[in-house]
Formats: structure tokens, sequence, C-alpha cells
């Protein structure tokens, strides 16, 4: 049973990344789908209880937005793994304004969730953690190294 959480800002590469490496085996928890907290709770609830492996695809910029997650997987012995996006904003940015118009995201919420972002470590109670980088080709995953974003 695997529990997997996503950080990153906006635009940098989460919900292409699951595509490619988590759509057959994981459910995908997202606000962008989901839109409402109560559904993402439900949804959640349903994962843990039928032991069922999850990605969640949100931004999750702060411990305490990790937390929850991270506290919920623990208590029903899943295995806990933290995927952090690493991203110039200027990158995210042109990204997101390649994206369908009614998928952009403001740049007031991109620079916001930018400002908020505080990057994960292992103390928050990962089982694993990994860089993941986007690059002209493609996505690239590293153990991980405690170093500024």
């Amino acid at each position: 049973m695997e529990a997997v959480i996503f950080t990153g800002i906006q635009g940098a590469g989460k919900s292409s990344f699951y595509r490619e490496r988590f759509f057959t085996t994981h459910v995908r928890l997202s606000l962008d789908m989901l839109k409402t907290r109560h559904r993402e709770k439900v949804l959640l609830r349903a994962c843990l209880e039928a032991k069922q492996p999850f990605v969640v695809d949100n931004t999750n910029p702060t411990v305490a937005e990790r937390s929850r997650y991270i506290a919920a997987a623990k208590q029903f012995g899943f295995r806990v793994v933290g995927l952090y996006f690493q991203s110039k904003v200027a990158d995210a940015l042109l990204r997101n304004d390649q994206r369908p118009a009614e998928q952009r995201v403001p740049l007031v919420g991109v620079l916001g969730t930018y400002k908020r972002l505080q990057v994960p470590g292992p103390e928050e109670g990962f089982d694993a953690l990994f860089f993941v980088r986007l690059g002209p080709d493609g996505f690239t995953v590293e153990e991980w190294q405690r170093e500024v974003r």
C-alpha cells in the first residue's frame, strides 16, 4: 500500500507525471478534478479503507497541507512517498501559458503558491522522498538531497 504526495507549483508537471508513471496503478486525488475538499476527503477515505494505492496530485506547498495526508496514510499502514517537483517559476509559467485556457492558473495563483512553498523534508514522516525535474527529455527522478529550491 502506497500513498504518494506531490509537492510543487502549478505548471511543474505534476499531473503529466501522474499520467506517465501512476495512471494504471494509483487512484488520483486532485482538487482540480474533484473540485471540493469534501469530495477529496471521501475519495481519500475510500482509498485508505480499501488499501488502494493513491497519489495526491495537488500543489501541497506547506508542511501543514501535506501532514493531513501523511498522518492518514500512516494510520492505515501505508508507505508514504513524497515527490518534490522542482521548477523555476519562469518555466512553470511558460508551461501554464501553454495549457488550454480553461486549465490555466492565474499568474497571482502560481506566484502565491511559490511564496508559500516549503520544501518537504524527511522529518515530515515520509518513508521515501525524491526530487522530480522536468527537462527537455522528460522527467528525471533523483534521490533526495537537502537543497534550496
